[in-house]
């Protein structure tokens, strides 16, 4: 698909400016956060302007360094799913005076990506129909961090009805709508495809992807996966003391002889949570050890959670809340076993924190994860309690077996850094350019694409 980058290119290449446009951001929570603060950090290190929107209280700008700047656009607080995160609305891009509309007027952007499959969608394909005119015609890319079928199973159905919604509005409408599309994972990505093949045969398809002057070119070249890396410095085995782990058991109100089950995350439907309560609850039931359940993190279904795993015992299952990352770096290093309860996750940064803090792991066998776990440096299980509950024990007993996958999970970590993400993330930026421009034709003619029988091109 991509011709390799030239010298003169790469110098061209790092001129570029990229705007990237979120409803996914805490200024200091969430893997997405994460992913986008390690982003504008590395725009800094190498030079590269990169702006980031994203909802906020009020109108502000942050400026990160001398080369990425944070844009806060004021938004109320999502009606439905978390409604912890504020939504900017499609109204706030499609009249002539809106806010957004005005960033982008006076960033003018080279590349413009989106990662929302909901009320910021419909940038790109405005863009591709002419009503961003003002704005030339910039690169756009849709980035794909959580699958919709999967999102709309947790939230709203889970039947054929949801998934053949996000069928469709997937294959006739995102993939039609942006140049390129880009995954955290391949399971995310795999969401492009079973959309494509469920639309192939599909009128109403074939005509939105003319509306839409779609890109001329077969999508398994317009799609690329770049996982997301971990923080290795700050989680890190290093950070295991008696000390922390004395500070953790007191702050808890835990016995010295607890065995500490780790959860972090959200505690909302699309995390599965039931599971881990389930899981936790028969480990306990058949455990020699004290087992204490510790959860770091909110959502919707906490008041629940709490409520339900009060019954197991006292002081079994404990709410730690939010934790700020060094603290949750002390706690993953100084725990004794991680859950992750999730079959679905689209990645999953929280396992790669625990593995890279030298801490035994468990989690369901498939999903996001897949991307980087191993039977060999984790423990994959069916995502049923009592194989999660067995995995669990084992790993409360020790052994050589923990200790090599222990190991092995620190050799996965070190070779899945937040360093090599970005690096290969800009890197698939620049790709991606490259290759939009020197079959530019095939992405922007209007005309070659009112003629074109799209969905002949879709090779999944």
């Amino acid at each position: 698909m991509f011709t390799s980058i030239t010298t003169a290119a790469a110098n061209v290449l790092s001129s570029i400016r990229s705007v990237h446009i979120t409803n996914y951001y805490h200024r200091s929570s969430g893997g997405i956060s994460t992913s986008y603060n390690n982003l504008l950090a590395a725009a800094g290190r190498l030079g590269r302007r990169m702006d980031l929107i994203v909802p906020g209280e009020k109108e502000s700008v942050e400026q990160v360094n001398d080369y990425a700047t944070i844009y806060y656009v004021p938004a109320k607080y999502s009606p439905v799913f978390d409604k912890r995160y504020r939504i900017m609305m499609p109204w706030q891009y499609m009249a002539g005076d809106s806010v957004i509309r005005r960033i982008l007027l006076e960033l003018e952007p080279d590349i413009i990506e989106v990662t929302d499959k909901y009320t910021l969608s419909f940038i790109g394909p405005m863009i591709r129909i002419g009503k961003f005119k003002r704005i030339g015609r910039p690169m756009l890319v849709h980035f794909s961090c959580e699958r919709m079928d999967d999102n709309i199973g947790s939230f709203l159905s889970e039947g054929r009805l949801g998934k053949w919604f996000a069928r469709r509005l997937m294959g006739e409408y995102l993939l039609p709508g942006y140049d390129f599309h880009i995954a955290n994972s391949d399971y995310t990505a795999g969401e492009f495809f079973d959309a494509a093949n469920a639309v192939s045969h599909s009128r109403v398809a074939r005509k939105m992807w003319r509306l839409l002057r779609a890109p001329m070119i077969p999508l398994s070249e317009r799609v690329a996966v770049c996982p997301r890396g971990v923080d290795a410095v700050q989680f890190t085995p290093e950070r295991r003391s008696a000390a922390a782990r004395q500070q953790i058991i007191r702050e808890a109100g835990l016995p010295e002889s607890a065995k500490i089950v780790l959860y972090a995350g959200r505690i909302s439907p699309e995390k599965n949570v039931p599971l881990l309560l389930d899981a936790f609850r028969t480990a306990n039931e058949r455990s020699q050890h004290d087992l204490r359940l510790l959860v770091a993190g909110d959502g919707p279904l906490a008041d629940k959670f709490f409520a339900d795993g009060a019954a197991i015992g006292e002081r079994k299952v404990i709410r730690l809340g939010h934790l700020d990352k060094a603290s949750l770096a002390d706690t993953y290093a100084n725990a004794d076993i991680f859950v992750h309860p999730n079959p679905r996750e689209p990645f999953g940064i929280a396992p790669l924190e625990a593995m890279a803090s030298g801490l035994p792991t468990v989690a369901p066998n498939g999903g996001g994860i897949l991307s980087y776990a191993t039977n060999d440096n984790i423990w994959l299980c069916d995502p049923e309690p009592e194989a999660f509950a067995s995995a669990i024990l084992e790993i409360a007993d020790g052994g050589e077996k923990v200790e090599h996958k222990v190991a092995r999970a620190l050799d996965t970590a070190r070779a899945n850094t937040r360093e090599r993400s970005t690096e290969n993330l800009i890197a698939t930026y620049d790709r991606l350019w490259q290759d939009f421009n020197e079959r530019r034709s095939l992405y922007t003619d209007a005309e070659l694409s009112a003629g074109f029988d799209h969905l002949r091109s879709i090779d999944a």
